[in-house]
């Protein structure tokens, strides 16, 4: 909803503007140098980016115009499962786990945050990490410096669609550049065209620049910067778990490692302690209810 509504005023401000000045708008339509724009940009993104970054672009600018973030309670989710399977793993030893880890889709833990169930890359992350450490990897820095590792990697895959766009935004204006040299080539070769004829010309040569500049500044780059945004707060949903992780490795009680995983998020999505606190009691009643079942 943002990118549509900021789309609206940048168009409305800038047409607006123009026309209020006594510009002609017709003046603005040339249809052949939005296409010499345009396509010339869409080759060098293609040219540029392998087919995987080209797939991941086009579905994050859907996420984008679906307004598709995560949401406070999705990071209690997050917490919730974060905290069950840690206090299980304290009390029963991380072997217990073994069924939820190997097939989480079957987990009775899993299945109470199905918004976590349903991130299947946050689920191997976990899953991987829980295995390592049934399997005895319990050297704190070593897990530790995994984790940065894998995070790192994750961090600049996430990143590559607002690189993409970012560089597409910076060759607009030079393509807008093209097109209008191209347009002046056109009106030279009229040059003995009445002066009224070679001015509109001329005009719609202008509007290349014109185009290529709006495009970069008022479109592609905005778009790049929301996706850098989007893909960051992807980001921290994983890096909410190696908190969380990594304090139970450093020897942490599971609330403890809970507080750590909280207070890496974001303060608009951050749920308070006492939010926390009531989720990590109903996975603890749960958890007992499963236990004493067993």
């Amino acid at each position: 909803m943002n990118l549509i509504i900021g789309s609206i005023i940048v168009i409305g401000s800038v047409l607006g503007g123009f026309a209020a000045l006594g510009g002609n708008l017709g003046v603005l339509w040339q249809p052949f140098e939005v296409l010499i724009i345009c396509g010339g940009a869409v080759g060098a993104f293609v040219i540029a980016n392998p087919s995987q970054v080209r797939r991941d672009t086009v579905l994050a600018l859907r996420e984008l115009f679906r307004g598709t973030r995560r949401k406070q309670g999705d990071y209690l989710d997050l917490l919730g499962a974060l905290y069950t399977v840690l206090r299980m793993a304290r009390t029963k030893g991380l072997l217990s786990l073994e069924k939820d880890i190997e097939r989480p889709e079957d987990s009775q833990i899993f299945q109470q945050f199905p918004s976590v169930l349903g991130h299947e890359r946050a689920m191997r992350f976990l899953t991987d990490y829980l295995r390592l450490m049934s399997l005895g990897a319990d050297r704190s820095h070593e897990m530790e410096a995994l984790m940065e590792e894998e995070l790192s990697t994750l961090q600049k895959e996430l990143q590559r669609v607002s690189h993409a766009l970012h560089v597409v935004a910076e060759g607009l204006p030079a393509l807008g550049i093209v097109a209008a040299v191209l347009g002046m080539i056109k009106a030279m070769g009229s040059i003995a065209a009445p002066p009224e004829v070679l001015g509109h010309m001329i005009g719609g040569a202008l509007v290349g620049t014109f185009m290529g500049v709006l495009l970069s500044y008022g479109f592609i780059g905005p778009l790049a910067g929301a996706a850098h945004r989007m893909r960051d707060e992807e980001l921290k949903y994983f890096q909410c778990m190696k908190a969380g992780l990594t304090a139970y490795l450093h020897g942490s009680a599971p609330a403890i490692c809970v507080e750590h995983a909280r207070k890496v998020l974001y303060s608009e999505v951050q749920p308070s302690f006492y939010d926390v606190e009531e989720v990590t009691t109903a996975a603890a009643a749960r958890l007992t209810e499963r236990q004493k079942a067993a």
